[in-house]
This record gives structure tokens, C-alpha cells and sequence, in this order.
């Protein structure tokens, strides 16, 4: 038989290990929810940040609270937190059932309600159906109910308490240690938007010591090996117009011998003339015959 319970009422539980689905319809305008829980000690709050169990941490250390994956039901989109409370430590005496939005207010969810199953092989029906109003349409983060210890036995009760400062505030009235510097969690709490995922500072130190550190200099590591330094050329000069311009510098600068003394330009040559010829000593001078007809007819 299923109970639909009003806000404030109770229901005992005859079954051991519960789910609890968070179901809502999604739509363009409709943030997303996510399911959380909290396993509280007798004075209302948690023995460690090991006791929340949300979308960085979904599973608790002793594997007897856990999320399971968001599903599509129908028209509908569902988030479950499932617990076997016949194992869970005595020193557990609740678990509370929450819902945050991302980006938005549960002003804008549509038909949320928590639905609560029995988690053995006959759970097809649930045992209690909630409704969930947001009472002012600020809230981004709500206590859908919880589950509470009587004795040796355990019971649900409908609670539909709102926060307007999202899962980071509500996390941390129940003792939840938020690490601030972390994916923008003190946004979150500003805001009131669960969308800036939080995460508990234990996991804040794991991520911080799983980020590989930089190297130290090390008189055995080796050092980088470097080329000599050559120093640039000399810039040019812009040219003489006019006068004969100096070769430019080599470099490294290149010395020609100079060969026993200074050698003397080579003559040029007068093009279309005959070129005169040096006697030789003790030999008459020789000239060319005039020029002309060497053959007269007689």
C-alpha cells in the first residue's frame, strides 16, 4: 500500500534497505535537481565530511548510502539515493533526503516529489509518495524527508524544509566542512546555486596532492647545454654615391698575403690599334712599311 503523506507526517518502514527517487519533469525553462544525503549522529549533525554523499562523493565509505545514476522515467527525470539501514552504524540515527536545482530555484521545477521504494525484489510500488512545494520559490536547496531511527525499528518522515542558499549552505549547518577555494563553492553558497559544484575540503586536499609539483633544480639533473655566443655582425653603411665603396667586412676577417712587394696594375689594353712592341737589345728597329697599294699595274 502506498502512504501519500502530507508535510510533518511519518510512516514506519517494515523494509530494511529503501530507495528514495526524486522525480520531477524537465523542460528548457526547469533547472536541473540533483539527490543528496547526509548520515547524521544523534546531535543532529555529521561525524565527519565523510557522511555526504552528493555528485562529487556518490557513494559512502561503508557502501551502505549510495546515488545512483539520474534516469528517464516516462516524461520524467529521476534522481535516487538508495540506503540498507538494517547495516548502517548505530551511531548513525538519521539520513536526510535532499534536493538541489542547478542555475535556477525550485520555483521553476516542475511536479517534484519523492517517491520511496523498498530496494528488495518486491519494491515494484512505492511505500510513500511526498509531493514537494517550494513555500516561498527561492529555495535552491530542500530536505525532501528522512529516515530516522525508533528503537530498533525505522521510519520516514515527510519534512520539505527549503534553503535559499543551496546545498553548500545546507551542507554546512550540518556540519559539512566546505572547501571555499574549490570549483567556485563560496559562489555557490552566495548564489544559491548548486550549479558551482561544491566539494568537502578532504576532497579539495586529494585534488591538490594528486596535481603533479614542479621539479627543484638539482646539482645531479643536467643542465641544458648552450652555444657559444658569436657576436652579431657590424650593420652597413649606406652606400657613397660617387666615390668607390669599401668591401664589406668578413666575418671572421680575412688576410690576404701580400707576396714580397707591392705588384703593379696590369696595362690595359687600347682596342682597334696595334699594340707596340719592345726591341731587343743589339737588334735594328724594326717599323712597318707604309701603307697601301703593294701591287701597281704597270
Amino acid at each position: 500500500m502506498t502512504h501519500a503523506m502530507l508535510k510533518g507526517s511519518n510512516v514506519p518502514l517494515d523494509a530494511m534497505a529503501v530507495r528514495a527517487v526524486l522525480r520531477w519533469t524537465p523542460g528548457a525553462d526547469v533547472p536541473d535537481v540533483d539527490a543528496s544525503a547526509l548520515l547524521l549522529a544523534a546531535d543532529g549533525r555529521v561525524r565527519s565530511d565523510e557522511d555526504f554523499v552528493f555528485y562529487n562523493q556518490p557513494r559512502h565509505p561503508s557502501g551502505l548510502v549510495r546515488r545512483l545514476p539520474k534516469k528517464r522515467v516516462g516524461d520524467g527525470l529521476t534522481d535516487t539515493i538508495e540506503a540498507d539501514l538494517a547495516a548502517l552504524d548505530p551511531s548513525v540515527d538519521r539520513v536526510l533526503v535532499t534536493a538541489s536545482s542547478d542555475g535556477a530555484t525550485f520555483g521553476s521545477v516542475r511536479d517534484l516529489r519523492v517517491l520511496l521504494y523498498d530496494a528488495g525484489p518486491g519494491g515494484a510500488e512505492p511505500l510513500a509518495v511526498f509531493d514537494v512545494k517550494a513555500e516561498t520559490g527561492e529555495e535552491t536547496a530542500i530536505i525532501c524527508g528522512e529516515l530516522y531511527r525508533r528503537g530498533d525499528a525505522w521510519k520516514f518522515r515527510a519534512v520539505g524544509q527549503g534553503y535559499p542558499t543551496g546545498l553548500v549552505g545546507l551542507a554546512t549547518e550540518y556540519g559539512i566542512s566546505v572547501d571555499e577555494d574549490g570549483d567556485g563553492a563560496e559562489e555557490g553558497a552566495d548564489s544559491g546555486s548548486s550549479g558551482d559544484r561544491a566539494r568537502t575540503r578532504g576532497q579539495a586536499a586529494a585534488h591538490s596532492a594528486s596535481v603533479p609539483q614542479p621539479h627543484a633544480a638539482s646539482p645531479d639533473r643536467p643542465q641544458p647545454q648552450t652555444q657559444p655566443y658569436v657576436p652579431p655582425l657590424p650593420a652597413a653603411s649606406p652606400p657613397s654615391y660617387g666615390y668607390p665603396h669599401p668591401a664589406p667586412p668578413q666575418h671572421p676577417p680575412v688576410h690576404q698575403p701580400s707576396y714580397g712587394y707591392p705588384q703593379p696594375a696590369s696595362a690595359q689594353s687600347g682596342y682597334g690599334y696595334p699594340q707596340p712592341v719592345a726591341a731587343h737589345a743589339g737588334e735594328p728597329e724594326f717599323t712597318l712599311p707604309p701603307m697601301g697599294p703593294q701591287f701597281i699595274r704597270q
